[in-house]
C-alpha cells in the first residue's frame, strides 16, 4: 500500500529536498512484478520477464528486476549500460530497436548478451562479428511482424511472410556460430483482447521457424503493451474497464501451455512489461506557489508541470495534501504548471479548498516521466524511495552544471 502523506512528512521534504520532487514506492513495483509473474507462471511455468527499460529505468527498480532473475530489455547502448552498471549480467540483456550503435552490438554479442535484429541491414556487422570471433557463440533474436487485429501495422521487425524474415533466418542457419535464441514480436495496443492474436501469431511463427529451417529457439517474447493497476478516476477517463495480470495471461500463456503440452524442449515464454509494473510506483509532489483570479479564471501555479508526468488531456489521479495555511474555498480553479506553455495544466476544473504552500500528489506517473521529461526551463526534481519510515535518496535534484557541461560557453 501506498504511504500515506500528512503535512508533517510533506513539510519536512519540502525542506530537505525542495517545492517539488517525485516518491518512488519500490516496494509497490516488486509486489507488481511478482503478481504479474505468478499470473502468467500459473498456466505456463516456463515463463520470464525482461522488463522494459525505457519506461522507466531507475538503477533500483532495475535492481528489483535482476534481483528476483528477470531480465533487461534494452533499446539504446545507454540503457545497456545502465544495465551493466546496475549489475546485471550481459547474459540477461536483450537488445531491441530500429537502430544500435554497431561497436556496442559487438560489446553486448561477445559478452553473451542477446541482439534482436529489426532488419536485414544488420546482418552484415553481425556476419562479421561472427567471422571475427569463430570461438563466440553468438545469440541473436529475430523480431517478427504478423497480423493481430488491432488496426496498425506496426513499424518494427520482419513481416513473418516475407523475404526478408527468410533471408535472416537462412544467415542464421547458415553461419555455424550464430544461434537463434529467441522470437520477439511487441505491439502497441494494450487492450487484452489482443493478446489471442500475439500469442497465436508467435506460436504460428515459431512451428514456421522450427519446421522450415530447423531452428529451435529457447524463448518466445510476445512484447509488453499491459494495463497495470490504476485508480476509478483514471481508468473511466481512458474508457477501459477493470482489467488484470490474468485478462493477458488467460489469453497467452494458457496458449502457450496448450500448444507445448507433453513437450520437454518447450521455450521459455517471456514478456516485456513497463509501465504494467512501474505505473503505480511512482508519485510526483508539487507545491501550489502562486493562485489568482484572471478575468473571473482562478489559476493556481506549481513548481512542475505536465512534463514531470507524462500525462495530458486528462485530470491524472490527484491527492490534495495541507502545506498548513489558511485555506479558501475554490470551484472551477485550473492548477497549471511552471512552464511558459498555454496548455500545461495539471488537473482542470478543481473543486474545494487550497492554499498557496499545499501540495499536490500526482499518482500513476511511474511510465514515461522521470525518462521523458526534457531539461526544458528547469532541470528535473530529486527522487525519493519512501519504505515506511525510512526516505532513501535515489536520484538528487539536477543542477545547472548536470546540463549545461557539454556546452562551451
Amino acid at each position: 500500500m501506498p504511504k500515506v502523506l500528512t503535512t508533517e512528512l510533506l513539510n519536512n521534504l519540502s525542506e530537505r529536498f525542495g517545492n517539488a520532487f517525485y516518491l518512488l514506492e519500490s516496494a509497490t513495483f516488486e509486489e507488481n512484478y511478482k503478481d504479474l509473474t505468478a499470473a502468467f507462471k500459473a498456466y505456463y511455468p516456463k515463463f520470464n520477464i525482461a522488463y522494459s527499460y525505457k519506461t522507466n529505468y531507475t538503477p533500483k527498480l532495475v535492481q528489483i528486476v535482476n534481483r528476483l532473475g528477470g531480465y533487461a530489455e534494452v533499446v539504446s547502448d545507454m540503457e545497456m549500460e545502465i544495465a551493466l552498471r546496475s549489475g546485471v549480467p550481459a547474459s540477461r540483456i536483450i537488445w531491441n530497436g530500429p537502430v544500435k550503435n554497431a561497436n556496442k552490438v559487438k560489446e553486448l554479442l561477445l559478452t553473451g548478451g542477446t541482439v534482436n535484429i529489426d532488419s536485414i541491414y544488420e546482418i552484415e556487422n553481425i556476419r562479421e562479428i561472427a567471422a571475427s570471433h569463430p570461438e563466440h557463440t553468438i545469440n541473436v533474436g529475430v523480431r517478427c511482424n504478423y497480423e493481430v487485429g488491432d488496426g496498425v501495422v506496426s513499424r518494427f521487425g520482419f513481416d513473418v511472410d516475407g523475404e526478408d524474415f527468410d533471408k535472416v533466418l537462412h544467415f542464421i542457419v547458415d553461419t555455424p556460430n550464430v544461434h537463434l535464441v529467441n522470437l520477439q514480436a511487441h505491439f502497441a495496443k494494450r487492450a487484452p483482447e489482443f493478446w489471442t492474436a500475439r500469442a497465436l501469431g508467435m506460436l504460428k511463427t515459431y512451428d514456421k521457424v522450427v519446421g522450415k529451417y530447423g531452428l529451435k529457439p529457447e524463448r518466445l517474447d510476445i512484447g509488453g503493451g499491459i494495463y497495470g493497476k490504476m485508480p476509478d478516476s483514471l481508468r473511466e477517463q481512458l474508457k477501459i474497464h477493470e482489467i488484470t495480470y490474468d485478462d493477458y495471461a488467460s489469453r497467452a500463456a494458457r496458449l502457450f501451455a496448450e500448444h507445448f503440452k507433453g513437450n520437454p524442449e518447450a521455450p521459455y515464454l517471456f514478456i516485456e512489461p513497463g509501465s504494467a509494473v512501474a505505473g503505480d510506483c511512482m508519485r510526483f509532489v508539487s507545491r501550489i506557489e502562486t493562485i489568482k483570479n484572471v478575468r473571473g479564471k482562478i489559476i493556481a501555479t506549481v513548481i512542475g508541470s505536465q512534463k514531470n508526468i507524462s500525462m495530458s488531456g486528462i485530470n491524472p489521479p490527484m491527492e490534495l495534501v495541507a502545506g498548513g495555511n489558511e485555506q479558501a474555498e475554490y470551484t472551477d480553479l485550473d492548477i497549471v504548471g511552471f512552464t511558459c506553455i498555454e496548455g500545461d495544466v495539471l488537473q482542470k476544473n478543481f473543486n474545494g479548498k487550497l492554499a498557496v504552500g499545499d501540495y499536490i500528489v500526482i499518482g500513476n506517473c511511474g511510465s514515461y516521466s522521470l525518462v521523458m521529461k526534457p531539461p526544458f526551463i528547469l532541470p528535473n526534481f530529486a527522487v525519493l524511495d519512501i519504505n515506511g519510515e525510512t526516505v532513501e535518496v535515489i536520484k538528487r535534484a539536477e543542477t545547472f552544471d548536470d546540463l549545461f557541461h557539454t556546452f562551451i560557453f
